[in-house]
């Protein structure tokens, strides 16, 4: 059975995939039969982060090719357009910086609390 997934290349620490269609049973990082494109997930600046041969991968899957979760989310990505991945990743990016600043102003006030908790303790202490 034909499937198209990953194959990881790259250095350590910085990964870099290309689509491949390959047997079932090939290694991951093994003998595949066709090199689709590549998905480099560390892309910046004016790198390219993802290039697919969309006529060869419609060839694959009609051909009976199982894409892999990952690889149908990069397909769609791709259908989309770099345009719009690129915008809901700023959208991605915003609302996590959003839920970060929020986490970080409640553990201030959580710690200040505690510290005027203890004040309080230890004058009570005293007198």
């Amino acid at each position: 059975m034909v499937v198209l997934r990953l194959a990881r290349g790259g250095a350590k620490k910085r990964p870099f995939y290309h689509i491949v269609a390959a047997n079932k049973r090939s290694p991951r990082d093994g003998r595949n039969i066709e090199r689709l494109g590549y998905f480099n997930p560390t892309a910046t600046g004016g790198e390219s982060r993802l290039e697919l041969n969309m006529e060869r991968v419609d060839y694959w899957v009609s051909q009976g090719a199982q894409p892999s979760d990952r690889v149908k989310t990069l397909i769609k990505d791709m259908k989309k357009g770099p345009e719009a991945v690129a915008a809901a990743r700023t959208k991605k990016a915003e609302k996590l910086a959003k839920k970060r600043a929020e986490a970080k102003a409640k553990k201030a006030q959580s710690e200040s609390s505690e510290e005027a908790q203890a004040s309080e303790a230890q004058t009570s202490e005293e007198g």
